[in-house]
């Protein structure tokens, strides 16, 4: 069992759950819930290391976090072995990735997930695989090859993890298909994640509000909106996988204190175990690079190399149009029988149907009806890009320019990608792909097929989208805001301002910065969206002539979300109470995008101004009656706001707990640098969204990289480096990733050399 929480691990105690855990761990194929301790030793041990299909030798040195960094003579070689460390560390998640990517969810989890493979299977992440592979350069497809081979090798030489008797999964081979699935899957558009809440809306009679509000808003998609256990599960995966939320900053020579630039970079994505990426360094011919892949792609999305390091956010970039389809000529539609098998019971079958102008996404019982119309879905993830080609390009670039030129055939997710070179230069480059309307503005959000105007006359990508390089400020910086005013229509839905302005504030507020103020800016925890709300708040409060006790903490709160904070977390309990009681009439339940936070910083306080004062007072009375009791309970955030270190195995009922090692107090909130994302809340709640990686660079010294990850290397259960890196994170420390041989030599010690095949 791997819980080892703050209240105790659960070894001596007599609960009923506990009992049932203990018993359940000796039965065949539970071994996984009371996993034995495995240093990190046996595990290196564990790794195939002769009789490899390489062309030769190849070293791999370790650091005691079970970091690799592999150096190889040919690129094919690194590729393979990289197969093999991703095999070796993350297993168990390859396989549900690999599983959800072909919507095959419910052979592992049953019948509860027959919902969610019903729409992965609509959405069709592998329609496009066939047409990449035939337009990707032969380099490419041989270092996807390498890497699949690498994949296969291991599960040919080396056990399984102990997840996989639990699950019912088996060993499946790989293909280059396979991985080109999972990387569209990491490519889903996050704004799906607000279609699916706008579509519960569209048939209220208030409906053409809520549209107008979400557009002057742009809805922030990446935080947590009232859903069906369904709905749960996909916000959970398509945030939790596509880099949906994130800072990035790279400051110029001038601005850093070593003289070189600086970039900093923190992805925010779902917070469980393992992590979503991967830390390594690699050598060959063509690569030295270190820095951050995502499990299951062999690219680095994120690090430096001798000459380049470089970051990103997602652009939320409006790669998807919803068709109303329900005027349109059956012929045109093809259908596809669908069987979807399930553990533990029969097969369910399902119809797939293809329009035009996509999927029939509609059709998924999982998603909200709303109005009831039938809806294709149009997304750019559906037509060839080569994602991996460009990053791979990147890898390689040696200045800025080369890097914004590697991006040419990228396209999903769109990304803001910000890059610091060892010349002095920086940029920010729009690496996306984006279909061209010829309708200038976006009246709704269904779409009419009958209309041309409404139909993509073509694919804008990164050569034609802005860039910014060498601003005169002297830095760029990128919260997933609106990245630039422009005539092509790039986004809708983009993220609140209330990061990028917190760290615009920072950026400003000194004249050079050095790596350890760059920490520093990666863990900050205001908002300025927050205090300037809760300042609103406390004069409408006086001016009803209500209670001071929580007037005078708002006024003064200076929107700092620390974890020991009495203000925030009154603040909080406070907007738990209020929006509903404001919203809700009675008859109707309140939109669910109300809870947005950018619905509440923009509308918030002129909706309660706009009340009749006798209706506002009456309001706010009930409102501070129910948040005084409940702040009695709550005293400080941190007794409310919490983070759970878990497997994503935690998630599961009963045999979840077994998962999870620790709930603890964590500072920050929804919007703030360090974020740890969460909806309205009045109780103890845990973070499942935010930051769960950072990443700094100093171009002045090679060696000068540092990363760390919410958890740790290794995805074996029980494995020493499992959570190890918790601590680090915890404090606003770092791994270092050295460039230098020599430097590499002393900070990764552990020697494992892997010998080819007579």
């Amino acid at each position: 069992m791997i819980n080892r929480g703050p209240k105790g691990d659960g070894r001596g105690t007599s609960s009923p759950i506990a009992i049932l855990l203990r018993t359940i761990g000796h039965l065949p194929g539970f071994a996984a819930l009371f996993p034995p301790p495995v240093p990190l030793e046996t595990r290196l041990a564990a790794f195939p290391s002769k009789g490899l299909p390489c062309e030769d030798a190849v070293r791999i040195r370790w650091n005691p976090y079970q970091v690799p960094y592999i150096q190889a003579r040919s690129d094919h070689d690194l590729a393979l072995v990289l197969g093999l460390v991703h095999a070796h560390l993350r297993e168990g998640q390859l396989a549900l990735l690999k599983h959800a990517a072909q919507g095959r969810l419910a052979e592992i989890f049953g019948p509860p997930a027959t919902g969610i493979d019903e729409l992965l299977r609509i959405l069709d992440f592998g329609r496009a695989v066939d047409a990449i592979m035939e337009r990707m350069p032969a380099d490419t497809r041989a270092w996807l090859g390498a890497f699949v081979a690498g994949l296969n090798h291991y599960q040919e030489k080396a056990g399984p993890p102990p997840e996989f008797a639990l699950l019912g999964l088996r060993r499946e081979s790989w293909t280059v298909a396979d991985v080109l699935a999972i990387s569209r899957l990491m490519g889903a558009d996050v704004n799906w994640l607000v279609y699916f809440t706008l579509l519960r809306e569209e048939g209220r009679p208030d409906w053409p509000r809520i549209w107008a509000r979400a557009r002057e808003a742009g809805v922030d998609s990446a935080t947590s909106f009232r859903a069906s256990g369904d709905e749960r599960v996909l916000s959970s995966l398509f945030s939790g996988l596509g880099r949906s939320g994130s800072n990035s900053v790279a400051l110029s020579p001038e601005k850093s204190t070593s003289g070189g630039a600086l970039i900093a970079s923190d992805p925010h994505l779902g917070v469980s175990l393992p992590n979503a990426w991967l830390l390594l360094g690699a050598q060959s011919p063509s690569y030295h690079v270190v820095g951050l892949m995502p499990v299951g792609i062999p690219v680095f999305a994120l690090g430096r190399n001798p000459f380049i390091a470089w970051g990103g956010t997602n652009l939320r970039a409006l790669a998807s149009d919803l068709f109303d389809i329900g005027g349109l000529d059956p012929a045109t539609i093809r259908y596809e029988p669908l069987l979807i098998r399930r553990r533990f019971c029969f097969p369910a079958r399902r119809i797939r149907r293809y329009t035009p102008f996509g999927p029939i996404v509609s059709d998924a019982r999982s998603l909200p009806r709303g109005s009831g119309k039938e809806l294709a879905l149009s997304w750019v993830g559906h037509h060839p890009s080569d994602e991996v080609t460009a990053l791979l390009a990147a890898a390689r670039a040696r200045h800025c320019g080369e890097f914004r030129a590697s991006f040419t055939e990228f396209g999903v997710p769109g990304q803001n990608l910000l890059c610091a070179d060892s010349r002095g230069d920086i940029i920010q480059i729009l690496a996306s792909a984006i279909p061209a309307r010829a309708e200038t503005g976006y009246p709704d959000l269904l779409r009419d097929p009958a209309d041309p105007h409404t139909h993509w006359t073509g694919i804008i990508g990164t050569p034609q989208l802005p860039y910014a390089l060498n601003p005169t400020e002297g830095y760029l910086a990128s919260a997933n805001n609106r990245p630039v005013e422009s005539d092509i229509l790039i986004g809708l839905f983009f993220s609140d301002s209330d990061r990028i302005t917190r760290l615009k504030e920072i950026l400003t507020g000194q004249e050079k910065f050095s790596r350890q103020d760059l920490a520093r800016l990666q863990t900050d925890i205001r908002s300025p969206a927050a205090q300037r709300l809760a300042g609103e708040l406390a004069r409408l409060i006086r001016a009803a002539g209500q209670a001071e006790w929580i007037a005078e903490p708002l006024g003064t709160w200076e929107g700092d979300y620390r974890a020991d904070s009495a203000a925030a977390a009154t603040f909080e309990i406070l907007l738990y109470y209020l929006v509903p009681a404001l919203y809700t009439d009675g008859r109707r339940q309140a939109s669910a995008l109300l809870s947005q936070w950018g619905f509440l910083t923009k509308y918030l306080i002129p909706d309660l101004e706009a009340l009749p004062p006798a209706l506002r007072t009456r309001i706010l009375r009930r409102v501070l009656r129910k948040t005084a009791k409940r702040v009695g309970r709550y005293a400080v955030w941190g007794d409310m706001h919490r983070l759970d270190a878990a497997h994503w195995l935690g998630r599961l009922p009963v045999l979840g707990k077994a998962f999870r090692l620790a709930r603890f107090p964590v500072g920050g909130s929804r919007e703030t640098p360090m974020k740890t994302a969460h909806g309205l809340v009045a109780a103890p709640h845990g973070t499942i969204y935010g930051s769960q990686a950072r990443h700094i660079s100093d171009l002045s010294d090679s060696d000068e990289n540092y990363f760390v990850l919410f958890g740790g290397q290794d995805g074996w259960l029980g494995s020493a480096n499992f959570a190890d890196q918790i601590g680090l994170w915890r404090q606003g420390n770092y791994i270092r990733m050295p460039l230098r041989a020599e430097t590499i030599v002393a900070e990764f010690p552990l020697l494992m050399d892997l010998e080819p095949a007579p």
